[in-house]
Protein backbone atom coordinates (compact mmCIF):
# COMPACT_ATOMS: atom_id res chain seq x y z
CA UNK A 1 0.00 0.00 0.00
CA UNK A 2 2.80 2.45 0.77
CA UNK A 3 4.20 1.77 -2.71
CA UNK A 4 0.80 2.40 -4.30
CA UNK A 5 0.64 5.72 -2.50
CA UNK A 6 3.81 6.85 -4.27
CA UNK A 7 2.01 6.86 -7.60
CA UNK A 8 -0.62 9.21 -6.21
CA UNK A 9 1.78 11.91 -5.04
CA UNK A 10 1.79 13.81 -8.32
CA UNK A 11 -1.92 13.27 -9.00
CA UNK A 12 -3.65 14.20 -5.77
CA UNK A 13 -4.87 17.75 -5.56
CA UNK A 14 -8.57 17.62 -4.60
CA UNK A 15 -9.38 18.73 -1.05
CA UNK A 16 -10.98 16.34 1.42
CA UNK A 17 -12.60 16.81 4.78
CA UNK A 18 -9.91 16.65 7.42
CA UNK A 19 -10.17 14.78 10.66
CA UNK A 20 -8.11 14.69 13.86
CA UNK A 21 -7.05 18.19 14.90
CA UNK A 22 -8.25 19.64 11.59
CA UNK A 23 -6.00 21.66 9.31
CA UNK A 24 -4.91 24.11 12.00
CA UNK A 25 -4.11 21.44 14.60
CA UNK A 26 -2.13 19.19 12.28
CA UNK A 27 -0.14 22.10 10.91
CA UNK A 28 0.55 23.39 14.42
CA UNK A 29 1.85 19.93 15.43
CA UNK A 30 4.16 19.92 12.42
CA UNK A 31 5.33 23.49 13.08
CA UNK A 32 6.14 22.68 16.70
CA UNK A 33 8.08 19.64 15.50
CA UNK A 34 10.07 21.82 13.08
CA UNK A 35 11.14 23.94 16.05
CA UNK A 36 12.74 20.91 17.71
CA UNK A 37 14.46 19.09 14.84
CA UNK A 38 18.13 18.30 15.02
CA UNK A 39 20.30 19.74 12.25
CA UNK A 40 20.56 16.32 10.59
CA UNK A 41 16.84 15.71 10.74
CA UNK A 42 16.10 19.20 9.44
CA UNK A 43 18.41 18.67 6.48
CA UNK A 44 16.99 15.23 5.59
CA UNK A 45 13.37 16.30 5.98
CA UNK A 46 14.01 19.30 3.70
CA UNK A 47 15.73 17.07 1.14
CA UNK A 48 12.89 14.54 1.07
CA UNK A 49 10.08 17.12 1.03
CA UNK A 50 11.72 19.30 -1.61
CA UNK A 51 9.63 22.43 -2.14
CA UNK A 52 7.06 21.34 0.46
CA UNK A 53 7.10 21.93 4.22
CA UNK A 54 6.09 19.81 7.19
CA UNK A 55 3.01 21.92 8.05
CA UNK A 56 1.76 21.90 4.46
CA UNK A 57 2.06 18.11 4.07
CA UNK A 58 0.63 17.36 7.51
CA UNK A 59 -2.89 16.81 6.15
CA UNK A 60 -1.90 14.85 3.05
CA UNK A 61 -2.78 11.49 4.62
CA UNK A 62 -6.39 12.67 5.04
CA UNK A 63 -6.53 14.12 1.54
CA UNK A 64 -5.36 10.76 0.21
CA UNK A 65 -8.70 9.22 1.06
CA UNK A 66 -10.42 11.38 -1.57
CA UNK A 67 -9.32 8.71 -4.03
CA UNK A 68 -11.55 5.60 -3.69
CA UNK A 69 -8.68 3.20 -4.33
CA UNK A 70 -7.01 4.42 -1.14
CA UNK A 71 -10.11 4.34 1.06
CA UNK A 72 -8.63 1.33 2.86
CA UNK A 73 -6.10 3.67 4.48
CA UNK A 74 -8.91 5.07 6.67
CA UNK A 75 -8.24 2.59 9.54
CA UNK A 76 -4.62 3.76 9.65
CA UNK A 77 -5.77 6.93 11.42
CA UNK A 78 -7.15 5.41 14.62
CA UNK A 79 -7.09 2.48 16.99
CA UNK A 80 -10.29 1.48 18.78
CA UNK A 81 -9.89 -0.73 21.84
CA UNK A 82 -12.17 -2.11 24.58
CA UNK A 83 -13.03 -0.16 27.71
CA UNK A 84 -11.23 -0.54 31.04
CA UNK A 85 -7.76 -1.81 30.15
CA UNK A 86 -4.71 -1.21 32.31
CA UNK A 87 -1.37 -0.55 30.62
CA UNK A 88 -0.32 -4.20 30.44
CA UNK A 89 -3.66 -5.26 28.94
CA UNK A 90 -3.59 -2.30 26.57
CA UNK A 91 -0.14 -3.22 25.24
CA UNK A 92 -1.26 -6.84 24.90
CA UNK A 93 -4.20 -5.61 22.85
CA UNK A 94 -1.86 -3.60 20.60
CA UNK A 95 0.24 -6.69 19.99
CA UNK A 96 -2.69 -8.99 19.35
CA UNK A 97 -1.74 -11.02 16.23
CA UNK A 98 -5.15 -10.28 14.71
CA UNK A 99 -4.28 -6.55 14.79
CA UNK A 100 -0.75 -6.98 13.47
CA UNK A 101 -1.45 -8.15 9.93
CA UNK A 102 1.84 -9.08 8.25
CA UNK A 103 0.85 -7.87 4.80
CA UNK A 104 -0.16 -4.26 5.49
CA UNK A 105 -0.97 -1.76 8.24
CA UNK A 106 -4.44 -2.17 9.74
CA UNK A 107 -4.56 0.62 12.35
CA UNK A 108 -2.70 3.73 13.52
CA UNK A 109 -0.21 1.73 15.57
CA UNK A 110 0.80 -0.63 12.77
CA UNK A 111 0.77 2.17 10.19
CA UNK A 112 3.10 4.30 12.29
CA UNK A 113 5.45 1.39 12.90
CA UNK A 114 5.58 0.65 9.17
CA UNK A 115 6.08 4.28 8.14
CA UNK A 116 8.90 4.75 10.64
CA UNK A 117 10.51 1.51 9.45
CA UNK A 118 10.30 2.65 5.82
CA UNK A 119 11.91 5.99 6.66
CA UNK A 120 14.87 4.21 8.22
CA UNK A 121 15.24 1.63 5.44
CA UNK A 122 18.24 2.49 3.21
CA UNK A 123 16.73 0.35 0.45
CA UNK A 124 13.68 2.58 0.11
CA UNK A 125 13.64 5.17 -2.68
CA UNK A 126 13.20 8.85 -1.94
CA UNK A 127 9.67 8.64 -3.36
CA UNK A 128 8.82 5.86 -0.92
CA UNK A 129 10.40 7.78 1.93
CA UNK A 130 8.34 10.83 0.99
CA UNK A 131 5.14 8.84 1.45
CA UNK A 132 6.39 7.38 4.73
CA UNK A 133 7.41 10.82 6.03
CA UNK A 134 4.01 12.30 5.22
CA UNK A 135 2.29 9.48 7.07
CA UNK A 136 4.55 9.85 10.11
CA UNK A 137 3.91 13.59 10.26
CA UNK A 138 0.16 13.06 10.12
CA UNK A 139 -0.32 9.95 12.23
CA UNK A 140 1.72 11.15 15.20
CA UNK A 141 -0.81 13.97 15.37
CA UNK A 142 -3.76 11.62 14.99
CA UNK A 143 -2.87 9.32 17.87
CA UNK A 144 -2.63 12.26 20.26
CA UNK A 145 -6.29 13.07 19.66
CA UNK A 146 -7.81 11.04 22.52
CA UNK A 147 -10.77 9.64 20.62
CA UNK A 148 -8.49 8.27 17.92
CA UNK A 149 -7.60 5.77 20.63
CA UNK A 150 -11.18 5.56 21.84
CA UNK A 151 -13.62 2.79 22.57
CA UNK A 152 -14.47 0.22 19.93
CA UNK A 153 -18.01 0.03 21.33
CA UNK A 154 -18.92 3.52 20.06
CA UNK A 155 -16.42 3.84 17.20
CA UNK A 156 -14.25 6.31 19.06
CA UNK A 157 -17.20 8.54 19.94
CA UNK A 158 -18.56 8.69 16.40
CA UNK A 159 -21.85 7.12 17.49
CA UNK A 160 -22.33 9.46 20.48
CA UNK A 161 -24.58 12.34 19.41
CA UNK A 162 -23.93 15.68 21.11
CA UNK A 163 -24.85 19.33 20.67
CA UNK A 164 -21.90 21.67 20.11
CA UNK A 165 -22.81 25.26 21.03
CA UNK A 166 -26.31 24.92 19.62
CA UNK A 167 -25.37 22.81 16.61
CA UNK A 168 -27.59 19.75 16.59
CA UNK A 169 -26.61 16.26 15.51
CA UNK A 170 -22.86 16.46 15.67
CA UNK A 171 -20.94 13.73 17.46
CA UNK A 172 -18.38 13.53 20.23
CA UNK A 173 -15.56 12.45 17.91
CA UNK A 174 -16.16 15.40 15.60
CA UNK A 175 -16.02 17.86 18.50
CA UNK A 176 -12.56 16.57 19.38
CA UNK A 177 -11.40 16.31 15.78
CA UNK A 178 -11.81 19.98 15.00
CA UNK A 179 -14.31 22.03 17.01
CA UNK A 180 -12.24 22.23 20.18
CA UNK A 181 -9.09 23.13 18.20
CA UNK A 182 -10.83 25.80 16.15
CA UNK A 183 -12.49 27.41 19.19
CA UNK A 184 -9.64 29.87 20.06
CA UNK A 185 -9.48 31.13 16.47
CA UNK A 186 -5.73 30.66 16.05
CA UNK A 187 -3.90 30.28 12.78
CA UNK A 188 -1.54 27.33 12.89
CA UNK A 189 1.45 29.64 13.34
CA UNK A 190 -0.27 31.41 16.21
CA UNK A 191 -1.19 28.09 17.78
CA UNK A 192 2.34 26.72 17.51
CA UNK A 193 3.76 29.90 19.05
CA UNK A 194 1.21 29.86 21.88
CA UNK A 195 1.53 26.15 22.70
CA UNK A 196 5.25 25.50 22.21
CA UNK A 197 6.32 26.00 25.82
CA UNK A 198 7.60 22.57 26.89
CA UNK A 199 10.41 22.56 29.42
CA UNK A 200 13.69 20.76 28.64
CA UNK A 201 12.69 18.05 31.14
CA UNK A 202 9.32 17.55 29.42
CA UNK A 203 10.93 17.38 26.00
CA UNK A 204 13.43 14.79 27.19
CA UNK A 205 10.73 12.63 28.80
CA UNK A 206 8.16 12.90 26.01
CA UNK A 207 10.71 11.98 23.37
CA UNK A 208 11.90 9.09 25.50
CA UNK A 209 8.40 7.63 25.81
CA UNK A 210 7.55 4.60 23.67
CA UNK A 211 4.73 4.79 21.14
CA UNK A 212 2.65 2.49 23.35
CA UNK A 213 2.84 5.17 26.06
CA UNK A 214 1.54 7.86 23.68
CA UNK A 215 -1.41 5.69 22.76
CA UNK A 216 -2.19 4.73 26.35
CA UNK A 217 -2.11 8.39 27.41
CA UNK A 218 -4.75 9.19 24.79
CA UNK A 219 -6.76 6.16 25.91
CA UNK A 220 -6.61 7.32 29.55
CA UNK A 221 -8.01 10.73 28.62
CA UNK A 222 -11.14 9.16 27.16
CA UNK A 223 -13.12 8.37 30.37
CA UNK A 224 -13.44 12.04 31.35
CA UNK A 225 -14.42 12.94 27.78
CA UNK A 226 -17.09 10.23 27.66
CA UNK A 227 -18.33 11.13 31.13
CA UNK A 228 -18.83 14.78 30.15
CA UNK A 229 -20.91 13.76 27.14
CA UNK A 230 -23.00 11.37 29.26
CA UNK A 231 -23.61 13.99 31.95
CA UNK A 232 -24.71 16.69 29.51
CA UNK A 233 -24.50 16.20 25.73
CA UNK A 234 -25.32 19.88 25.15
CA UNK A 235 -21.83 21.38 25.16
CA UNK A 236 -21.86 25.09 25.92
CA UNK A 237 -19.22 27.67 26.83
CA UNK A 238 -18.09 25.57 29.81
CA UNK A 239 -16.65 22.89 27.52
CA UNK A 240 -13.56 24.69 26.27
CA UNK A 241 -12.31 25.89 29.68
CA UNK A 242 -12.68 22.30 30.89
CA UNK A 243 -11.05 20.46 28.00
CA UNK A 244 -9.10 23.11 26.09
CA UNK A 245 -5.97 22.63 28.22
CA UNK A 246 -6.07 18.90 27.43
CA UNK A 247 -6.24 19.58 23.70
CA UNK A 248 -3.39 22.07 23.98
CA UNK A 249 -1.22 19.60 25.87
CA UNK A 250 -1.88 16.86 23.33
CA UNK A 251 -1.00 19.09 20.38
CA UNK A 252 2.22 20.08 22.13
CA UNK A 253 3.16 16.50 23.00
CA UNK A 254 2.47 15.43 19.42
CA UNK A 255 4.81 18.10 18.06
CA UNK A 256 7.60 17.30 20.50
CA UNK A 257 7.30 13.56 19.92
CA UNK A 258 7.15 13.97 16.14
CA UNK A 259 10.45 15.84 16.33
CA UNK A 260 11.83 13.04 18.50
CA UNK A 261 10.85 10.37 15.96
CA UNK A 262 12.46 12.26 13.08
CA UNK A 263 15.59 13.06 15.09
CA UNK A 264 15.98 9.36 15.86
CA UNK A 265 15.26 8.25 12.29
CA UNK A 266 17.80 10.65 10.79
CA UNK A 267 20.38 10.32 13.51
CA UNK A 268 23.95 10.24 12.17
Amino acid sequence: MFRKCVALLALLCAPFSLLAWGVVGHRAVARIAENHLSSNARREVARILGHETMPLVSTWADELRADPQFSNTAPWHYLNVPVGLDFAAFVKQLNDPTLLAPAAPTNAYTALLQARKDLKDPKKTDAEKLVALKFVIHLVGDVHQPLHVGHAEDKGGNSIVVNWRGKEDTNLHSVWDSAIIEYPGFSYLEMAAAYDHATPAQIKQWQKDEMTTWLFESYQLCPAIYAAAAANPKFDWHFYPTFGPTAEQQVLKAGIRLAGVLNEVFER
